[in-house]
């Protein structure tokens, strides 16, 4: 091989290691920080919103406060920075924050062309429609002609599009970039059909005039699959927020809650006790201590206590488990093992 092309080579490789080197430091940048900046959905009831003291609750912040917990063993140590749609992804790719948790569809071109790495799915969800009872429609085969209402820059102007003309019906769009905005366009008349994710739909709903006279359509459109996002090229703080995610679902599939996590520690089960580093220190192999799914868990829970206090059938949204129940319940929630 020529010499020069050789040298060339060798340089571009160097490069190429030391680059990927320089990105795996999001971890240290955290922790030089002293906080945790998590981009979250700008208000979207049982995912992400303020209270009325102006404090962050829902089950995206909760994995924002998981993964803190895990970091610091404080929950209270992030920094929320509310996005729009059309903002999340640059936000992450331009290091604005250092994780996603925005009710956010993993899909492929997402996965391969953004930069973005998603680390599971929170919460399995489809598209779907709602409109008002006057409307007099009980199913969204019966939609031809009507205006809808959809968020820009969103999976859900594709999968609008791709429905209607799947069965042969046209329709007239009214894109909106705020959700916020999309909201009140629908509920003054502007549109006749609404339409997001299922759960987004049951969101908007509790922020209509009257929420009762609206009714979601039985249709479900497409796959959903929302989760929290890293950038690409950091593969210890990709597996931070990862296994975050797999430690909630292991806990509750093995009964550990807030309330028992430090009397199970004593538990004879090899599965528990691994879980929470009373044997082997899993922890070590990311760069967290060795209790850092006890942080977790004393933290925010379990995922079941997670989803069961923001969007479950005893909060405003009522929403049954469904799909995101536990794989041993007949759901797809499924935590991979630590062992």
């Amino acid at each position: 091989m020529n010499s020069k092309l050789l040298t060339a080579l060798l340089g571009m490789t160097i490069a190429g290691l030391a680059g990927g080197a320089a990105s795996a430091q999001t971890l240290d940048t955290v922790k030089e920080r002293g906080q945790l900046r998590c981009g979250v959905n700008t208000g979207l009831p049982g995912f992400a919103s303020q209270n009325d003291q102006g404090a962050w609750q829902g089950l995206d912040v909760d994995y924002c406060k998981a993964v803190a917990a895990a970091i610091f063993g404080d929950a209270s140590k992030v920094q929320y920075s509310p996005l729009s749609a059309v903002q999340r992804f640059p936000a992450l790719q331009n290091s604005e924050i250092d994780m996603l948790a925005r009710n956010t569809t993993w899909t492929m071109d997402r996965d391969t062309t953004l930069g973005l790495a998603f680390a599971g799915v929170n919460y399995y969800d489809g598209q779907g429609f709602m409109v008002k009872k006057d409307l007099g429609v009980n199913s969204a085969l019966e939609l031809s002609g009507a205006t809808v209402c959809v968020q820009s820059g969103t999976t859900t102007e594709l999968n609008l599009a791709d429905y209607f003309r799947t069965n042969k019906m046209d329709y007239n769009p009214v894109v909106i970039e705020a959700q916020s905005d999309v909201n009140s366009a629908y509920d003054s008349g502007r549109c006749d059909v609404l339409t997001t994710d299922a759960s987004g739909l049951a969101a908007s709903r509790l922020e209509m005039a009257s929420p009762e006279n609206h009714v979601i359509l039985p249709e479900i459109i497409s796959k959903e699959p929302l989760g929290p996002a890293v950038r690409q090229g950091d593969d210890q703080w990709f597996n931070i927020v990862k296994w975050t995610h797999y430690a909630l679902l292991d806990a509750e599939e093995l009964g550990v809650t807030q309330e028992n996590v430090e009397e199970m520690k004593s538990s004879d089960n090899p599965e528990i006790r691994r879980l929470l580093g009373e044997d082997k220190d899993f922890g070590a192999s990311i760069g967290l201590s060795k209790d850092w799914a006890v942080n977790i868990i004393k933290a925010v829970g379990n995922y079941g206590e997670i989803f069961e206090r923001n969007i479950g059938v005893n909060t405003p949204l009522e929403i049954q488990r469904g799909q995101n129940a536990l794989w041993t319940k007949g759901g797809l929630q499924y935590g991979m093992p630590i062992r």
